[in-house]
């Protein structure tokens, strides 16, 4: 299925929750991206429903590439559970491509049903069996900025590469640290502090952490996320 920006919340991350999702980000001048399509839409058409593909054209769509930081096409990434679990950058031969989705086919471990249950136990158990499950990783994490337990939460999703969850949970996680970034999260003052910090984004880098942090702990679909971004750009350069 073809993606955009607002379809993304519910067409990926809400679908990944029940089917292993993977997205494709393409636009219609990349000769790659032509080449790469049709062999991933046939691969993932072989899996019969075990995974959905969904596209996504980068140049109508700009929110999504930036939550994935991407800077090259064609780029692929595997969601599952909301996490990113398997990517790759530019278009693999048909071969290595199968064998990326059907990795995502292949029925859930021990250590997928453990992340299912959510409960702390469950996901140190899932970690034991597989130390570097995304999410496993992103679930646990969440537990513990939950807690208030942060330094743990930002130890652990170090050890999996960045994606838009992983950043929204360590920006809560650093933001829940002080006491003007727990208070705007809290008490739903989240544009009030941006305006406040805002001034000093170009000399302060702790200032600038904090308006970055903000911004990832919005909602995606939030449109004052982007003016935000906007504001913060011009500030810097």
């Amino acid at each position: 299925m073809d993606v955009t920006d607002a379809s993304f919340e519910t067409d990926v991350l809400a679908r990944s929750e029940q089917v292993p999702v993977v997205i494709d980000l393409w636009a219609p001048w990349c000769g790659p991206c032509r080449t790469l399509g049709p062999i991933i839409e046939r691969a993932v058409e072989d899996t019969a429903g075990a995974v959905e593909l969904a596209k996504v054209n980068v140049d109508e769509n700009p929110k999504v590439s930036a939550s994935f930081q991407v800077q090259s096409i064609p780029a692929v990434f595997a969601v599952r559970g909301r996490a990113v679990v398997d990517s790759f950058i530019g278009a693999l031969p048909e071969a290595e491509v199968r064998a990326f989705v059907d990795r995502l086919a292949a029925a859930p471990s021990e250590a997928d049903m453990l992340v299912e249950a959510g409960d702390e136990a469950s996901l140190r158990r899932a970690l034991e069996l597989e130390p570097d499950h995304a999410g496993a990783i992103v679930a646990l994490a969440q537990l513990l900025v939950e807690a208030g337990e942060h330094e743990d939460a930002l130890a652990l999703l170090a050890r999996v590469p960045e994606s838009a969850e992983t950043r929204r949970v360590a920006a809560i996680a650093r933001l829940s640290r002080s006491d003007a970034g727990s208070a705007a999260l809290r008490e739903g003052g989240v544009e009030s502090r941006l305006g406040e910090l805002l001034g000093s984004v170009k000399t302060d880098p702790a200032a600038r952490q904090e308006y970055v942090d903000l911004l990832e702990a919005m909602s995606p679909d939030d449109p004052r996320r982007e003016q935000h971004r906007r504001a913060l750009a011009s500030r810097l350069f």
